[in-house]
């Protein structure tokens, strides 16, 4: 009998020690550097909008989180190199990208817009304030960015490498403009303070959270925001062959979006809606 106790509780111990060793663990790679999509804090964590939704996803789909840093420009390669699973750093989907890893269903739109001196010739490029969808408004934003071009004459303009800003500028302005690529928003910030560039184009609520801060004074937003087209949408990216993780972020996001939870994260750091629409 106490045989048969000992047995017992030793199976209860094995089979709890296999039940935690297979805990699913998901890993979540992040820029850090893209406030407030995702940043670093001043304790050294990670915050913003993308590391609110990820907390609540993994929770939706029942599975531990860890959450990383990573450079941009190496975020996709690490990924499919297994470093992480998945990846949640404002991070657009295009056909370019879809040739080397999957999307899950979109959490978010993509807005870009300029910003530029106060006191600059660029700090009223036309249609500013206004929004231009470039899917359903291609005529009338076409017309917008011919008149942009114009201005941006022998002026430089920097982008973040690698992201849809720099692909929208590649495309509509490369005629017009000197189109300068950083490793990340806040180095292409810096050289606009320090009058290295002329302009800056990038996702309009980044600009809108670096413009609170001290030493982007004199700086503001210009011209219009842009959205659809080249900007496209805003998911997960993930390895092409992990399609039982992207199944379970989809049904979460597609319930996170349902119940007004990515609208409420978007007002809390954005101060504006951007769940994707339709």
């Amino acid at each position: 009998m106490r045989l048969k106790s000992i047995l017992a509780a030793a199976f209860v111990l094995a089979s709890a020690g296999t039940t935690l060793a297979d805990e699913k663990v998901v890993t979540i790679a992040t820029e850090g550097a893209y406030a407030p999509w995702n940043f670093s804090g001043p304790n050294g964590t990670l915050e913003g909008f993308e590391i609110d939704l990820a907390k609540v996803l993994c929770e939706r789909m029942k599975v531990k989180c860890e959450i990383m840093a990573q450079n941009w420009d190496g975020i996709i390669p690490s990924l499919t190199a297994k470093k992480y699973d998945a990846i949640m750093a404002g991070m657009s989907v295009t056909p370019k990208r879809e040739e080397v890893i999957a999307f899950s269903t979109p959490y978010a739109a993509g807005i870009n817009t300029f910003a530029a001196p106060a006191d600059g010739p660029l700090a009223d490029m036309p249609g500013t304030g206004e929004s231009y969808s470039l899917d359903s408004q291609a005529d009338e934003a076409k017309k917008r960015i011919d008149e942009i071009a114009a201005l941006l004459k022998g002026k430089a303009v920097g982008v973040q490498g690698s992201t849809t800003a720099s692909a929208f500028m590649e495309a509509y302005f490369k005629d017009a403009a000197d189109i300068r690529q950083y490793k990340s928003t806040e180095e292409h910030n810096l050289d606009l303070v320090s009058g290295r560039v002329d302009a800056v184009l990038a996702n309009a609520t980044v600009l809108a959270e670096a413009l609170t801060k001290p030493d982007m004074q004199g700086v503001k937003m210009s011209g219009p925001l842009f959205s659809g087209g080249v900007f496209g949408v805003i998911a997960v990216g993930l390895r092409k062959e992990d399609t039982a993780l992207k199944a379970q972020f989809d049904e979460a996001i597609k319930s996170a979006i349902a119940d007004g939870t990515v609208k409420e994260l978007s007002l809390k750091w954005f101060k504006v809606d951007v769940s994707p629409r339709g």
